[in-house]
């Protein structure tokens, strides 16, 4: 039952108690030697003026960023709303009547583990420094207990008390004493206040370690660099790993597992299987930051900056546009047809003039070369002069000639222009593919590295267009599933026309194998999963995780981590030599051209059948009035 203590009671029972008992003194001077905001609850079987001087002795602080709260519970109290976790000190008096069974209730409720602290009171003299009431509870390395032992008249010995796996022997660690004179003194001023730097030396224990290796005979090939594009992710992080269980001075137990663990049926498998099942402490092949697994694993660190996506050489600028279009802008386009049709206007104006100048010029009407005055001739000259053709006729006046003059100098520099426009983008890529909805709907054909993970996740994709990318063009129906080996899919993304998934860090050390130089300029990315960075994993609620964490870091400090992802992953690969890509044009390119070209023969060929069905019609209404006026002319004579 919980102690209900009002202000009132609070004062007059501070007046009548003269002289507060040290044991109050010890825990209050403890608690703000921790330096940190605290909630304490107090589980104590003292008579109720002293529970009031610990209440005040705990409460009383100058430092309002370090305040102490207290509250004052009973062992059946089992209310779980302390506050927040890294706030909560828990305070607890040995000598009360069944405290192994308050202690056995809190094991179960996962209160001796970080952030949590405790301190215990022993009042005897003659107690271990291991009380026998809490021996039987495994206080592994994230604990944070101190056992406060009275060693003499106000006189106490405090000492941190652990086990570095369940099981082994108690370890302690002496934390400070205690008196009236000097009050609270630790026993180094320099300690290190964080308990997971001061247990680092984990004496040789044994600790379990997960690795995914999708091919068998990689478990003969993690160090020495064969195969390395195979298992990549795990062959780059085995010697890490082996780092930090060194750092830890802990020995290993391999376990090997065909997949990272997904759930199926309600039950994980693979490696985060063996962390969800605590029969390993951590899984030394990074894994994915799931939604789903963050509720059955933890993560620690991202030791190996690669992701899986889509890379693809950019198609030519006329797989997705008509180049002969694409030459002027649109504003361009609008001003020459304008300055050629001023210029039709002018040309025939100028004609007109011309002819009804020398209308008494019988020569002049003969001459096939003179420009008559006619639309007709006028656009078949305009459209010669486009095609830098030239023209059979011309204007023979010094007004006429001028004006040739500035339609054929226009028109070539246009011509000109336009032809360079066509040459520049002819060696130009198009960059309108950035998207995954740009990719579904381009005309490139798709392939996938076939790897556990990514089988996995293309299959039991869910938004539309990541479904639609698998169902049209990764696994269409009645096909298989395109699904490749590294080196075959990055040999078709070099022909061009292809978009790849793959590991970036892996498939570039493809890309500069097989690409030349100039190839890489084109190279782009657009990622698939929806997943950040792989992440190494360990077990939910390990007592070990700070001292994983810190071990990491100091490994990626010291550069070690850099120097294994050097050795076996490749960068984007920087862009030279793009001048010296020689860039062949093929049918796509000219096909506007060819398109045009072949409806300009069509047309031609009926024209061509018509003006023959004319002339045979010409010919035939010849020979019946040929021979009409034969008749005649004989039935004449006749008569």
């Amino acid at each position: 039952m919980r102690v209900s203590i009002t202000l009132v009671s609070l004062f007059f029972l501070n007046i009548c108690n003269a002289k507060t008992d040290s044991v109050v003194l010890v825990v209050a001077d403890v608690i703000r030697a921790m330096e940190k905001p605290s909630t304490v609850v107090a589980t104590l079987c003292w008579q109720t003026n002293k529970k009031v001087d610990f209440y005040n002795a705990v409460t009383s602080s100058n430092d309002r960023s370090r305040v102490a709260t207290a509250r004052l519970v009973d062992m059946k109290y089992v209310k779980r709303d302390y506050g927040q976790d890294q706030h909560i000190v828990f305070v607890a008096d040995l000598s009360c009547p069944n405290i192994s069974d308050y202690f056995d209730m809190k094991k179960e409720e996962q209160y001796f583990r970080s952030p949590f602290r405790w301190i215990l009171i022993s009042r005897n003299e003659n107690d271990d420094i291991v009380p026998n009431e809490i021996s039987h509870i495994d206080l592994l390395p994230d604990s944070e207990v101190i056992v406060l032992r009275q060693v003499g008249d106000d006189s106490y010995d405090l000492h941190f008390i652990y086990k570095i796996s369940p099981g082994s022997y108690w370890r302690t660690q002496f934390y400070g004493t205690w008196n009236h004179e000097k009050r609270f003194v630790k026993s180094n001023q320099q300690i290190v206040e964080s308990t997971a730097l001061q247990r680092l030396d984990l004496l040789g224990y044994e600790m379990s370690i997960c690795y995914v290796l999708t091919d068998k005979d990689s478990i003969n090939h993690l160090t020495d660099e064969v195969n390395d594009h195979i298992d990549t992710i795990t062959k780059v992080n085995f010697p890490t790993t082996n780092h930090l269980l060194d750092f830890l001075n802990a020995t290993r137990k391999f376990i090997f597992a065909d997949t990272w663990g997904y759930r199926v049926n309600g039950s994980w498998n693979g490696m985060t299987g063996y962390l969800l099942r605590e029969e390993v402490e951590i899984g030394g092949s990074p894994m994915f930051f799931t939604s789903e697994r963050i509720s059955v694993v933890d993560y620690i660190a991202s030791p190996t900056p690669t992701r899986s996506k889509f890379v693809f050489q950019q198609p030519k600028l006329s797989y997705e546009n008509n180049l002969f279009l694409l030459s002027f802008r649109t504003s361009v386009w609008y001003s020459s047809a304008g300055l050629i049709f001023l210029l039709l206007l002018a040309l025939f104006a100028v004609a007109a003039w011309e002819w009804k100048k020398n209308a008494h010029d019988i020569y002049r009407k003969e001459d096939s070369g003179t420009l008559r005055a006619s639309f007709d001739d006028v656009i078949i000259l305009i459209f010669g002069a486009i095609c830098q053709q030239g023209s059979p006729v011309e204007l023979k006046g010094s007004l006429g000639r001028v004006v040739m003059l500035i339609l054929f100098l226009a028109l070539m520099f246009l011509y000109t222009s336009y032809s360079a426009n066509i040459v520049a983008l002819l060696q130009s890529s198009s960059s309108q593919i950035r998207t995954l909805d740009d990719l579904l709907h381009s005309r490139l054909k798709f392939g996938v590295h076939d790897t556990v993970f990514n089988r996995y996740y293309f299959s039991t994709a869910t938004e539309p267009v990541r479904k639609a990318i698998y169902e049209k063009k990764v696994a269409p129906p009645g096909t298989t599933p395109r699904f490749m080996s590294m080196e075959e899919g990055v040999k078709k993304m070099r022909k061009g026309l292809f978009a790849f998934h793959m590991e970036t860090g892996v498939g570039y050390k493809f890309v500069g194998k097989y690409f030349n130089e100039g190839e890489k300029c084109g190279l782009r990315e657009i990622q698939y999963l929806q997943v950040i960075d792989p992440w190494l994993a360990v077990r939910k609620n390990t007592p070990y995780k700070e001292m994983f964490k810190i071990g990491m870091k100091r490994i990626q400090e010291h550069g070690l981590q850099a120097r294994e992802n050097r050795l076996l992953y490749e960068k984007r690969p920087k862009c030279s030599g793009r001048e010296s890509n020689f860039v062949s044009v093929s049918m796509v390119d000219c096909y506007p051209a060819l398109l045009i070209l072949s409806y300009g023969c069509l047309v031609s060929v009926i024209f061509l059948v018509f003006e023959y069905l004319f002339h045979q019609k010409q010919t035939i209404i010849q020979k019946l009035t040929h021979c009409n006026r034969v008749k005649t002319s004989r039935s004449a004579f006749t008569n």
